[in-house]
């Protein structure tokens, strides 16, 4: 039922954190994945751990580098998919970026066109150029990667909340228009976990405290606890499953 058997998956963002849990855990399921995000070095170790754990298996793990905010560098991506492993099966856009923490009454111009561009934009981007092959075939599967921060306001990371809303958005209309060709999309909306990207909310105890103070499980997620939840969205499992935002959070939001 989440067997990823001769399944190709680009996973951005997927050198550390939430997007390194989703490759391995598509790999796990004999998935062939591509580690990608801007440090070729980065992805390769993560490849190179994957190829390892899962040798004379079917899943394993190649590296393509890319910075989202280029179109030029997206269109590679999945260009070189392609030319290396013949198709695109499923796609996971992780990659996201935060570059300002306060109101946004002060946020920078430069500021919103940067979160606005990586987290929306190039999710965008990256659809056009696959769904095409996926509606061909009538079959295939996205995955955006959003935020219970796209569910709730933020005094702090408004604008990137903002843009994580526009992802679940972005989702149902691409489930609504694609759907009748079998290609579904979803979104992830993860909590916190333990991340580098959410490290201000927990590499101190006392913050790590006040932050999981509303969670029934009194604790942050693991990234490890991440990777399944891409799994049963992009396998079998979740084959009726489409324009859904599943939250990850431990109950957080309730």
């Amino acid at each position: 039922m989440f067997d990823l058997i001769g399944k190709t998956a680009i996973i951005t963002g997927s050198s550390k954190g939430i997007g390194r849990s989703i490759a391995f855990a598509m790999a796990e399921q004999g998935a062939q994945v591509v580690v990608s995000s801007r440090k070729a070095d980065a992805c390769q170790a993560v490849a190179d751990d994957i190829n390892q754990k899962f040798e004379g298996k079917s899943g394993g793990a190649i590296v393509i580098p890319c910075n989202i905010s280029d179109k030029t560098a997206l269109q590679m991506l999945v260009d070189e998919t392609r030319a290396q492993l013949g198709k695109i099966d499923i796609l996971v856009c992780n990659a996201a970026t935060n570059p300002y923490f306060g109101s946004m009454q002060n946020i920078p111009e430069e500021a919103i066109d940067k979160v606005m561009d990586n987290n929306i934009k190039s999710n965008i981007l990256l659809c056009q150029m696959v769904i095409p092959e996926m509606v061909e075939r009538e079959e295939g599967s996205i995955t955006i990667i959003s935020s219970v921060g796209g569910i709730k306001a933020s005094t702090v990371i408004g604008a990137y909340n903002v843009t994580k809303a526009a992802d679940i958005m972005l989702v149902k209309n691409l489930a609504a228009e694609f759907g009748q060709h079998n290609v579904r999309t979803n979104a992830i909306a993860p909590g916190l976990f333990r991340t580098d990207f959410a490290k201000a909310l927990w590499e101190n105890p006392d913050i790590l405290k006040a932050s999981t103070a509303g969670c029934p499980m009194r604790r942050i997620g693991e990234p490890d606890e991440i990777g399944g939840a891409a799994v049963f969205l992009a396998s079998k499992a979740g084959s009726f499953v489409n324009g859904h935002t599943l939250v990850v959070d431990g109950g957080s939001i309730i």
